[in-house]
């Protein structure tokens, strides 16, 4: 059965309905420029809230090594998810620094972006693909900008083992986005909101029946 990971939440409510409808990871964010930015007092009782009952994932944008150690002392996620423009090396860097494995998002426009997912073989835990932002997208960001890409663009025999589908998904389209890619975990932020960083508890019940029942 897919598996699903509800990203950027920030409320207890939010948890409990991601947990609940049986999402296996949760996301934080740690880039104060996205609306979904949490703090880390807060960041970490979401995280004391969710422990035990699903995996928690810290998401950052090229952190530095100080900014790593506060969110692994506070925080203490399962994993992280190097957002930015993070290298290969520094993918393994933030293995080795924080002791957990490491998701590393590739932004996909084209079909030569797939293929940058090779460089990181041996050194991101898993790949998640997200849609390249346009360059006419103003105040665009890393990620979260309710953009799909072209799931054709991902052949089979570039498809990893344990690979995450994000980008654009949302309820109505995630059954044909895993039936299209063979994901075998899909992400969602934007796409179960009301407004920017904005949950709605309905949304997300409904994409992860969707994506459960996908097939």
């Amino acid at each position: 059965m897919v598996d699903v990971k509800i990203c950027g939440l920030s409320t207890m409510e939010s948890v409990d309905a991601a947990i609940e409808a049986g999402a296996g990871l949760v996301g934080f964010v740690f880039y104060p420029r996205s609306p979904r930015h949490v703090s880390f007092p807060l960041a970490k009782k979401l995280a004391a809230h969710a422990r035990g009952r699903a995996k928690i994932v810290a998401l950052i944008v090229d952190a530095n090594d100080v900014a790593l150690q506060e969110i692994d002392n506070i925080v203490a996620p399962d994993l992280y998810q190097a957002h930015g423009a993070e290298t290969p090396e520094r993918v393994q860097e933030i293995a080795a620094l924080t002791g957990k494995p490491v998701i590393k998002a590739i932004k996909i426009g084209a079909s030569a972006d797939v293929a940058r997912a090779d460089a990181y073989a041996g050194k991101a835990s898993l790949i998640l693909y997200d849609a390249k932002a346009p360059e006419t997208l103003v105040n665009a960001l890393p990620g979260g900008n309710g953009i799909a890409f072209d799931w054709s663009l991902l052949g089979s025999e570039r498809q990893p083992e344990g690979f995450i589908l994000s980008g654009g998904l949302n309820p109505e389209n995630v059954a044909k986005a895993i039936r299209a890619t063979g994901a075998p975990i899909v992400d969602v932020s934007s796409g179960v909101e009301k407004a920017p960083g904005v949950k709605d508890l309905s949304l997300i019940r409904k994409f992860i029946e969707a994506a459960k029942a996908a097939r």
